[in-house]
């Protein structure tokens, strides 16, 4: 699958072959529409999109949100944990009354609550290379909200190989970061795009970075970047603007700084994958 899943947009064709948008769905979304960058064509590719999300956590939870409050039409949530009483103090689609549920559960709930237009596809399972291929099908996007480096680079090598777009980030403590990949396509100049291994080469070693649960992290902060990643997620499907592909947009939480840090392919040619 390529990302031509997702309707060009310019192609009035595939756009009169979408389903059309409910008067309450055009009631729902009129700020969206209103806006001429996405318009009435705009939602529906967003009402057609399929997004696989990895993560329920601090940075899935705003993911999760703002696409279903933006009107995607069908979200898969790829988590394997349960919701704690620590985990609130960021994961905000989770509450009090749901500690101990699955955060898929939870946050399905949630979203239902938010968005009843929304499908959810609930897998039980952290992602993997052995789960990806399952996890993948049928979608179209994928958002990499993990916590752990072993995860970003299984969701990197399978977006590369799937051929579909991926949006990752990261937190950690005061900062984070985000990017967009899509590898198998070319840039202007004709290079193929950068992946994620050219950014982030080699996984560093156990230990070297320590998780939040040692060091600790402001919650607000995946609000921040959580939300940037729907933003992009959100450009990618409609054609709006200009995504962060061979940008790595960096964020300072406690001097409230934004950088942006350009990244090309290292590789003459090729995936990283096979």
């Amino acid at each position: 699958m390529t990302d031509a899943a997702f309707p060009a947009p310019s192609g009035h064709d595939s756009i009169a072959s979408m389903e059309p948008l409910s008067p309450e769905e055009i009631a729902r979304y009129q700020r969206h529409i209103l806006l001429p960058e996405i318009g009435g064509a705009g939602q529906q590719r967003l009402k057609a999109a399929r997004v696989l999300v990895i993560g329920a956590g601090g940075l899935g939870a705003p993911v999760l949100q703002y696409l279903a409050a933006a009107g995607i039409g069908t979200l898969g949530i790829a988590d394997d944990d349960r919701v704690s009483l620590s985990n609130l103090q960021r994961q905000v689609i989770h509450d009090s009354g749901t500690i101990g549920e699955l955060k898929t559960e939870s946050a399905a709930f949630a979203i239902a609550r938010l968005n009843p237009h929304v499908n959810i596809i609930r897998f039980e399972e952290r992602f993997s290379s052995e789960s990806a291929r399952r996890h993948l099908s049928g979608f179209d996007l994928l958002i990499d909200a993990s916590d752990n480096f072993e995860t970003r680079y299984a969701a990197a090598d399978a977006a590369e190989k799937a051929e579909i777009p991926l949006v990752s980030g990261a937190v950690g403590r005061f900062d984070g970061s985000l990017t967009v990949l899509k590898p198998y396509e070319r840039a202007e100049d004709g290079s193929l795009n950068p992946a994620y291994r050219d950014l982030f080469p080699e996984i560093p070693p156990e230990g070297l970075i320590p998780a939040c649960a040692e060091t600790g992290i402001i919650g607000a902060l995946t609000g921040v970047i959580g939300t940037l990643m729907a933003m992009e997620a959100i450009k990618l499907i409609t054609g709006a603007g200009e995504p962060l592909i061979g940008r790595l947009l960096l964020y300072d939480a406690l001097s409230a700084r934004f950088d942006s840090v350009r990244y090309k392919r290292r590789r003459a040619q090729g995936p990283s994958v096979s």
